[in-house]
């Protein structure tokens, strides 16, 4: 595809997503890699005017200041408005976590500081691969195998049908300065090692594997649809601190969903369970007993009732 291609296929991505093209503003997401680079080159392209480019310096490597620095001086010589973010929390936890958080918090916050509509992020078909392999060999059900979402809240993902590829080619052929991210390859974090295996894989399709993506990220849609038809029917609020589910006739899935619903009402706040013990407690609730679930009980039998557990002793 040459930049005119990848322009139109940028704005038929975002109308597909319900948005006014014609008037909404759009903030970009810019690493200074290449793909993010390409992103913010089309999106000027497409929506003249109208769009805003942010990078988030994280601090975890010194060469990060000159790279945002590198960003917005390619901003300032086309007058597309830039802003580099910095973290205000100190780093904890899981690095590749704490930087996600704190990025897209800070991206957040500059969208509504600045009333933009949308924000874009680079995300492409070889990301969405990766995703899906790394979440299929974690035994991942249909939720986690939609992959990366072409849309969350105000997020879009435009470029999830296009190769990386594609994307370094454009930013060479255009001459757009860009950077690479050498943590990308370091082998110590799960997604480098998976790239690094793909790239000896070239049997497969990324594109392929994001039309899969979408395919099962609307069947996903289609379930939940089906549980909030079925939990406004079936689910019921018992006194001041329990749930039942009167019809347990129900294909598996739908009773996981359910039961995850009612969980989600009786404690909102707190961690989903993980897929096998809810599983377990599913067997248990088809059989007549009960089984934990955290600190709530699920009690089987005709109608299935979610009690909170007894204290621990």
């Amino acid at each position: 595809m040459d930049a005119t291609a990848l322009e139109a296929h940028l704005r038929e991505a975002v109308r597909g997503q319900g948005v006014d093209i014609d008037r909404a503003r759009f903030g970009v997401a810019v690493s200074g890699g290449p793909d993010s680079m390409a992103l913010l080159h089309l999106s000027a392209r497409a929506f003249p005017g109208r769009v805003e480019a942010a990078t988030v310096d994280h601090g975890l490597r010194p060469e990060s200041a000159g790279e945002a620095a590198m960003v917005g001086e390619w901003c300032a010589a086309r007058g597309i408005p830039h802003a580099i973010l910095h973290p205000d929390t100190p780093r904890a936890g899981n690095l590749h976590d704490w930087g996600r958080a704190q990025r897209y918090a800070l991206l957040e916050a500059w969208r509504i500081e600045r009333g933009l509509d949308w924000l874009f992020t680079a995300h492409h078909a070889d990301d969405q691969l990766e995703t899906m392999l790394m979440r299929l060999n974690r035994g991942a059900g249909l939720g986690g195998l939609t992959g990366v979402r072409p849309r969350m809240a105000h997020v879009l993902r435009p470029l999830l049908g296009v190769r990386k590829s594609v994307l370094q080619a454009l930013a060479d052929a255009e001459g757009l300065p860009h950077v690479v991210d050498p943590s990308n390859a370091d082998p110590r974090f799960d997604r480098s090692r998976m790239r690094a295996a793909l790239a000896k894989a070239d049997w497969l399709d990324p594109q392929a594997a994001a039309r899969s993506a979408a395919a099962l990220g609307e069947a996903e849609q289609a379930l939940n649809w089906t549980v909030d038809a079925l939990a406004d029917r079936h689910v019921r609020r018992e006194a001041e601190d329990g749930w039942r589910l009167e019809e347990t006739d129900l294909p598996r899935e739908l009773l996981r969903r359910l039961v995850l619903r009612m969980l989600a009402q009786a404690a909102p706040d707190a961690l989903p369970p993980r897929g096998d013990s809810l599983d377990r407690a599913i067997a248990a609730a088809a059989m007549g007993r009960k089984a934990s679930l955290g600190d709530w009980l699920l009690v089987g039998g005709r109608e299935w009732r979610l009690i909170p557990a007894p204290p621990r002793r």
